[in-house]
């Protein structure tokens, strides 16, 4: 007897197709052996056994970083929201990932927001998979003990080696966030930051975040006379990668079980090329 007969008088309601998706799936043990072929002659003492389908792999264009039973870290692409706006509510990083753990688990399963990254940032972002996780890591945003590493290609040379930007944040009705003198309005942002190189009409910075406010790096910078390459929202002139130079490259906070856990994206190598 072929495996195949063998198969089909096991799971009589099964189409070929199926057969041969469970075959080339490595889904199919013959005495714990994996079998890609229906051809093979089985013998009637033989076990064959029928394997659970592999779990779907992280949504694509996703990258995963690392989860556990509280926390799912994540490698987000440039052009893809975090959370859903007015315009675009099914296609982004939360709806995805939660669709994907649903899939893998039951329908009770549940992905927390615990904070973002612009549409056009790349880098990490960490969910939280229950209640306690997320009031965990929030309570850390909040307290500003979040280690947030980012690197960016900005315009110009920045003449000091490392320093501090400060300045205070708003918004204007269409969400667009903007500094400004005025002391009795907006909030406060703090970033640090620090060159890694410098080129001959930009500078790449290392920047950490102090404060978490939206959209903070980006405003900042362009407020100093620095705004990001490619970030025509701020007065960025040139784009030499096709997209906001900016990514966040390190994520570090303590697991909601204890003990501190850091994570790092690398910078895309687009960041590192020299035009021509």
């Amino acid at each position: 007897m072929q495996l195949y007969e063998r198969l089909q008088a096991l799971y009589p309601g099964a189409s070929r197709r199926s057969l041969k998706h469970w075959l080339t799936g490595s889904r199919v043990r013959v005495n714990g052996v994996v079998v890609h072929r229906g051809d093979v002659a089985v013998a009637v003492d033989d076990r064959v056994e029928l394997t659970a389908p592999p779990p779907p792999p992280c949504p694509q264009p996703l990258g995963l970083v690392h989860e556990d039973a509280d926390i799912l870290v994540v490698d987000k692409p440039t052009g893809l929201l975090t959370i859903a706006t007015e315009r675009e509510r099914t296609r982004t990083a939360y709806r995805l990932l939660r669709d994907w753990v649903v899939a893998r688990g039951s329908a009770t399963a549940r992905l927390f927001i615990v904070h973002r990254l612009d549409r056009e940032t790349s880098g990490l972002i960490v969910f939280a998979k229950s209640v306690a996780a997320k009031r965990s890591l929030q309570a850390q945003f909040a307290a500003r003990a979040v280690e947030r590493v980012y690197v960016a290609l900005v315009e110009g040379a920045v003449r000091q080696s490392e320093g501090s930007l400060t300045a205070r944040l708003t918004e204007d009705r269409a969400l667009r966030v903007r500094t400004t003198i005025d002391r009795r309005a907006g909030r406060e942002a703090i970033t640090r930051y620090r060159v890694l190189e410098r080129r001959r009409d930009a500078t790449v910075l290392e920047l950490r975040l102090v404060t978490g406010r939206r959209g903070q790096i980006r405003a900042q910078l362009a407020a100093a006379g620095h705004p990001i390459a490619g970030d025509r929202e701020h007065g960025s002139r040139t784009d030499p990668l096709g997209r906001v130079a900016l990514h966040a490259t390190r994520l570090g906070f303590v697991h909601p079980r204890g003990g501190r856990v850091s994570f790092e994206s690398p910078v895309p190598e687009a960041f590192g090329r020299r035009p021509g």
